[in-house]
């Protein structure tokens, strides 16, 4: 849940054994999302919990790091944002996604993974990073 947030520890963590990580298809990097019972966003507040990853796209699982463990994106249909400037704000793009686009659009959201792609505009706290966010849809009935 976003009130005890171990996303810097996550990606320490993660950071740190990644050279042990083997089949890396690219540099990018994703921070990815899994609500498990969530359709809808507007219930999530700071005690909503979900399941955190950070990850990287591996060619094959045959030799996967002790402690790390494998995830297969479902495949699907996926509305695609750009968030740019620091993480700190990304609460605005959330709301926009969320509140404005979303309840508006053709779509609803889809039970799959959301994740953020970290690739080479993305500079962490930058007010210059850039980085994709991905919010799985499908079509309204």
């Amino acid at each position: 849940c976003l009130e005890n947030n171990k996303t810097t520890k996550l990606w320490k963590s993660f950071m740190s054994n990644r050279q042990s990580i083997h089949s890396i298809v690219n540099s990018d990097l994703y921070s990815m999302q899994i609500y498990d019972n969530i359709l809808n966003f507007k219930d999530f507040n700071l005690t909503t919990k979900f399941d955190k990853w950070a990850a990287i796209e591996v060619a094959n699982f045959d030799l996967i790091p002790n402690g790390m463990k494998t995830y297969s994106l479902k495949s699907g249909l996926y509305a695609i944002f750009i968030h740019k400037g620091a993480a700190s704000e990304f609460q605005k793009t959330f709301q926009y996604i969320f509140g404005q686009w979303l309840p508006f659009s053709d779509y609803i959201l889809d039970k799959r993974a959301h994740f953020e792609l970290l690739g080479e505009k993305y500079k962490n706290n930058s007010p210059d990073s850039e980085e994709e966010v991905w919010i799985p849809i499908k079509p309204k009935a």
